[in-house]
């Protein structure tokens, strides 16, 4: 299928403006550019929405609670915000994640873990592992069921659901129903066909992931489990997931690989691609249409992880 038409759009638009490579851009400022751009659309109503600090293994991490308009006691879902590693935060997937508790009926969790190059690898999964740990364990002040618990994330967050899956099953639990992966940081060796394929002109660009990985692991090794969790030796016994991807996109077939690894080890694994697609556009439902979509996709998903586990 051709490129969306929203997405020719979109990419125009920003090549118009002539920006240089993420690199050359002092980190504070693609910061606060990303918190404006993507913080900026009006919100999306749910029943309420608290600020709040909790434990962390280096200090306290910042969440942000959404509680849908759905009788207690509600799914949970710990959602890890995307952004390369390096930036992005709680106001950059404010509406995504008020979209996400209204489909999915469940409290969901914003967590803004520690970012790159400040913090590098592990200090993100560190702290997604803890803030999940953290939700289980207040299910009940939160209005949640703590035997309903899920992970979620887009981009680098579907990396650290993706990693925290396999650190809750083998690190002691909490034990999860789901893991809901969007458009999902897989690999760091950055080797499939669709990396070379959509690696320039398709918003995110071959370059600009292998400097963020470069961030992230400051040197560590970017083939260790946590980093890249394809390369798990085991990967049964983790919760069923849900992978979103998108057509002309870089991460597509690491993310779709990954989800035939899971199928292989006998994880119930659904993908659902979006044609005509670019990254991010799941953050973008006023672009495009296919954001609400891929939304109920991971409702739906949920839900019959849910049914099956009843």
């Amino acid at each position: 299928m051709p490129l969306a038409p929203a997405a020719r759009t979109m990419i125009d638009a920003m090549a118009s403006l002539e920006q240089p490579p993420i690199w050359e851009v002092p980190l504070e400022q693609t910061r606060a550019m990303s918190n404006s751009a993507l913080g900026a659309e009006e919100r999306v109503p749910v029943a309420s929405v608290e600020d709040r600090t909790i434990p962390g293994p280096a200090g306290e991490i910042p969440v942000r609670v959404y509680t849908p308009d759905a009788p207690a006691p509600r799914p949970l879902v710990a959602f890890f915000h995307g952004g390369g590693f390096v930036y992005c935060s709680l106001e950059t997937h404010d509406n995504t994640c008020r979209r996400l508790a209204n489909a999915t009926g469940a409290t969901v969790v914003s967590v803004d873990y520690r970012l790159a190059p400040e913090h590098a690898y592990p200090a993100a999964a560190d702290d997604c592992l803890a803030a999940t740990r953290w939700v289980h364990d207040h299910a009940g002040e939160l209005g949640g069921d703590p035997d309903r618990l899920v992970v979620a994330g887009d981009s680098a967050g579907g990396n650290l659901a993706a990693v925290t899956a396999l650190r809750a099953r083998d690190e002691g639990g909490p034990a999860l129903v789901a893991q809901l992966l969007v458009y999902p940081v897989i690999d760091a060796a950055c080797g499939t066909p669709s990396f070379a394929e959509n690696g320039t002109g398709y918003f995110l660009e071959a370059t600009s992931m292998r400097w963020f990985w470069e961030q992230y692991l400051a040197g560590a090794d970017g083939s260790h489990p946590h980093a890249s969790p394809c390369n798990a030796a085991d990967l049964s016994g983790l919760p069923p997931a849900v992978v979103v991807t998108a057509e002309f996109d870089i991460l597509r077939d690491e993310g779709e690989r990954y989800a035939e690894l899971l199928r292989a080890a006998g994880v119930d694994a659904r993908t659902h691609r979006y044609d005509g697609m670019i990254h991010g556009f799941f953050s973008i439902p006023m672009l495009f249409p296919e954001a609400d979509a891929a939304n109920a996709a991971l409702a739906d998903g949920l839900a019959q992880a849910l049914t099956a586990r009843a």
